[in-house]
């Protein structure tokens, strides 16, 4: 008889971020503590296990989606993408499982043993990147991906990473598009190629300017990293508007997306966010990848436990993909049950049909230039308003603390920047 689903289970978790993350974190990805893991349960006893960063995911799992899956074969829904990314997980494990073979050797041919991963932080101080890169190298990591924002003078950060890393070590550095065109970006990434660390950089402009990237792409010697699918496929590889790809998702489109990478010969790193289950799974479809050689971003150092009863070890740069049966990973159920959201704190979250989530702490950024004036923003989104680069700029951090002052300038930033000082010779309010 073919094997059969016969209960999911749903925990939801708020697993701290580490001491050294959680400053950082907190300003812009508060809520990435919150997971939901996913229990599914066989006719035959065999037990899978899956995860959802509920806040920050491709397809969270419903109520649907378990209906669907109840009393089904697990291999019937292994593929589609649309059932949420634990669900998904937790059916690919106990599938595994069943046969006795790791995952994947559901998904393809292992290309590697060992696979590259990468260290992930947020924008922040030169100070705040130093500590980073440093607790990086100490827990065996060899590159770094960070956020380059034009609220930070991009080559202070660097020159202060420069001078406390190894020489082996790397920096990817995404703007998330915030340097605007190619003639903004390129002196800046020109001055950037100095530093024999940076190793490439992702979406520095916005995607869809597809002149503009080509242009960076023909003077910039370090790789350029876009989303896969902006723009489509096709017309990424006839305009050579990027060295390689950033690819996430469900399991279905993480393959095809990886098989046309492999089609173009333009390698990419997995971006599946999330602890250890999903750094797992991140490891078993990186494992298949042929040119899946990039440092994949899953973000797992983030968290103070990893939720399994074995952490992943990094060993210069590479963790092992397991080749136990489905993910060859040990769930740690009663660290999990320490990390428990409570059901009378669930309830309110439940009865409106959404994810639990916490009040995101607010935080007002202060641009200080060079001339002494400053720019508030509380809406992080001014801040892609700035110029791509103003050398010497710095930025203060004013975090909600129940004051008047604080509430006033609050409300101000939320429509528009706030601007102090004098600016070309004009008083601003």
């Amino acid at each position: 008889m073919p094997l059969k689903v016969t209960n999911v289970e749903r925990f939801t978790v708020s697993v701290p971020f580490t001491q050294g993350q959680r400053p950082m974190a907190e300003r812009t990805v508060y809520n990435w503590s919150v997971f939901e893991l996913c229990k599914v349960t066989t006719d035959a006893g065999l037990v899978g296990w899956g995860e959802t960063i509920v806040h920050y995911i491709h397809s969270r799992v419903t109520d649907q989606s378990v209906q669907r899956v109840m009393g089904k074969s697990p291999a019937d829904f292994m593929q589609d993408d649309t059932i949420g990314a634990g669900l998904q997980m937790a059916l690919y494990d106990v599938v595994g499982k069943a046969l006795e073979v790791p995952c994947h050797k559901l998904l393809g041919n292992k290309a590697r043993d060992w696979v590259p991963i990468s260290w992930w932080s947020n924008e922040g101080p030169p100070d705040d990147w130093v500590r980073q890169v440093r607790d990086a190298v100490d827990n065996g990591y060899t590159t770094i991906k960070l956020k380059q924002r034009p609220w930070h003078d991009i080559n202070e950060q660097m020159t202060a990473i420069d001078a406390n890393v190894p020489r082996h070590f790397r920096v990817d550095l995404d703007a998330n598009g915030s340097m605007h065109n190619a003639a903004a970006a390129m002196p800046v990434m020109r001055g950037l190629e100095r530093f024999d660390i940076v190793a490439m950089f992702e979406t520095p402009i916005p995607q869809t300017d597809i002149l503009g990237n080509r242009q960076l792409r023909q003077v910039i010697s370090r790789p350029i990293a876009m989303h896969f699918g902006s723009p489509p496929y096709t017309t990424a590889i006839r305009e050579a508007v990027c060295d390689g790809f950033v690819v996430s998702g469900g399991a279905t489109r993480v393959m095809y997306q990886g098989i046309l990478s492999a089609e173009a010969n333009m390698p990419f790193w997995l971006q599946m966010v999330g602890n250890g289950l999903t750094t797992t799974w991140a490891a078993h479809l990186g494992a298949v990848l042929t040119h899946a050689t990039w440092p994949a971003i899953t973000c797992i150092n983030l968290y103070r436990h990893h939720l399994l009863k074995n952490p992943i070890e990094v060993v210069g740069g590479f963790h092992r993909v397991p080749d136990g049966p489905g993910l060859g990973v040990e769930v740690d159920e009663e660290a999990m049950n320490g990390f428990l959201v409570p059901d009378d704190v669930m309830k309110p979250f439940r009865d409106r049909d959404e994810p639990y989530d916490f009040p995101r702490p607010r935080f007002i950024r202060t641009a200080v230039f060079p001339d002494g004036h400053r720019v508030h923003f509380g809406n992080i989104r001014h801040g892609w308003e700035l110029e791509a680069y103003t050398p010497g700029i710095r930025t203060e951090y004013w975090r909600e603390d129940g004051t008047e002052e604080f509430d006033d300038l609050w409300r101000r930033t939320r429509e528009s920047p706030v601007t102090e000082g004098r600016v070309a010779g004009q008083a601003r309010p």
